[in-house]
């Protein structure tokens, strides 16, 4: 089968293009948002003679199930009158399905059942999987692609695979409401960082039940501190908000309820031990907790976080708790938050210290409703890529000239998603109103 290589010359992108020379006054926008929309097409998607597509993260020889769900998510806006943009996303629902269905624990799988993996010492033999760091958002991105591709094209025809997998989703994310008791889940790797294992011989670090769903790792690959982790359980919220509506529409009453209500269960844990009151923010959302009166507060540039949550999580922008935990996390109190002379903004544990990631930037002007903010982020993403024409995973805060993977393209992916947000032709979810399943959480103002 054969999948588009290249948009150059789509309508919309030609019309992006456009509206960012006349209103940026700078060409050097569009023609990046070219060249990061083309490159995915021509250089990460490989056509399997399944009829699936197979989608690499850039520079590892692996498709990530998040990755590849953000690195798609562009074309959404590109997709609605484009059959043959339309069958390649849904090819790679399918292959992310299939994927799901062998491990709903792994993160990272190849191409063909070689036995390539990270690390071949990890527990997990199947030759299927690259990587098996169980993460909540994992299983939470290609469901929300699959919902955002339905309300995007109106197409149906991936709607029965997609809630075979909710149930699939479901029954993990409820397993691990009770992780201590119910998971038979374990992660060790011998050697390396310490967070490329789990402690308590692969158990992860003591938790109690909360209502929230644990998690292994972090969206970074990075472990978790602390098992429950706030922004990858808004965001499975999110997701299940997705199958509700979708369940619905099929007429499949019984996993609509059951989605809705796992979802209502998640935000209200959330609400109950997600959230900490800090001294100078007022009460804001915690990154990590484990129910044992432990709270990790930082935030990772890695999407979902803190940052992204109106993005990811179907919490307004409006709501009290996000914008005192935005003033936080974009702020010297956030441990992974740097200002230098090139750039501020977020970094993660996962790369070098005072290490700024081009994701975080994009997040940070796709979750402003100030357009000021948003010009500014896709300006600093422009003046920070090394004259290089890409977007990498990360820049020292003072010298863009030393990053992180020179070629990254989820890190593209979110350039491409502000660019067409700043000229009105993105897909960005609306934050204005309450999810559609179950309400979101209501704050009063500290």
């Amino acid at each position: 089968m054969g999948f588009p290589t290249s948009v150059k010359d789509h309508p919309i992108l030609r019309q992006a293009v456009h509206r960012l020379d006349d209103d940026l006054g700078d060409p050097r926008f569009g023609r990046t948002l070219t060249r990061c929309l083309d490159d995915t097409l021509a250089r990460t998607v490989r056509p399997m003679p399944d009829g699936t597509a197979f989608v690499v993260t850039g520079d590892i020889p692996a498709m990530w199930l998040r990755d590849s769900s953000t690195q798609m998510m562009p074309y959404l806006a590109l997709a609605r009158d484009d059959t043959a943009l339309q069958d390649l996303l849904l090819a790679v629902m399918q292959r992310q399905f299939e994927y799901i269905a062998r491990d709903p624990y792994a993160n990272a799988f190849n191409a063909e059942p070689s036995g390539r993996a990270h690390d071949p010492g990890d527990l997990c033999e199947d030759p299927w999987v690259w990587e098996e760091k169980y993460e909540v958002d994992s299983l939470a991105f290609p469901l929300l692609l699959a919902h955002r591709f339905w309300a995007a094209t109106g197409r149906t025809d991936h709607v029965s695979r997609t809630l075979r997998t909710a149930r699939t989703v479901i029954a993990v994310w409820r397993t691990e409401q009770d992780h201590e008791r119910l998971s038979a889940y374990r992660f060790r790797r011998r050697g390396g960082a310490p967070g490329d294992t789990l402690p308590d011989a692969g158990r992860g670090t003591p938790v109690r039940r909360t209502g929230m769903t644990w998690s292994g790792f972090r969206p970074s690959d990075d472990a978790c501190r602390y098992g429950y982790n706030v922004p990858a359980n808004l965001c499975a919220a999110a997701a299940l908000d997705g199958v509700a509506e979708l369940a619905r529409h099929a007429r499949a009453a019984e996993l609509a309820e059951d989605a809705a209500r796992l979802a209502a269960e998640l935000r209200t844990a959330v609400v109950q031990h997600g959230t900490v009151q800090h001294p100078e923010f007022g009460s804001i959302y915690a990154y990590e907790v484990d129910g044992n009166g432990n709270a990790l507060l930082m935030d990772d540039a890695n999407m979902p976080g803190l940052l992204s949550l109106p993005l990811v999580a179907n919490v307004p922008t409006t709501d009290a708790v996000y914008l005192a935990t935005r003033r936080f996390v974009l702020s010297p109190a956030n441990p992974t938050w740097h200002r230098g002379t090139a750039a501020e903004g977020v970094g993660s544990p996962h790369t070098p210290d005072e290490h700024i990631w081009p994701i975080a930037i994009a997040v940070q002007g796709l979750t402003s409703n100030v357009r000021a903010e948003r010009i500014n982020a896709l300006e600093t993403l422009l003046s920070t890529d090394a004259g290089t024409g890409q977007m990498h995973e990360s820049f020292h805060k003072d010298d863009p000239r030393r990053f992180t993977r020179p070629w990254f393209s989820w890190a593209n992916a979110m350039y491409a998603e502000l660019a067409l947000d700043i000229v009105d032709l993105g897909t960005r979810p609306l934050w204005a109103s309450p999810p559609p399943t179950s309400q979101a959480p209501r704050h009063q103002k500290s």
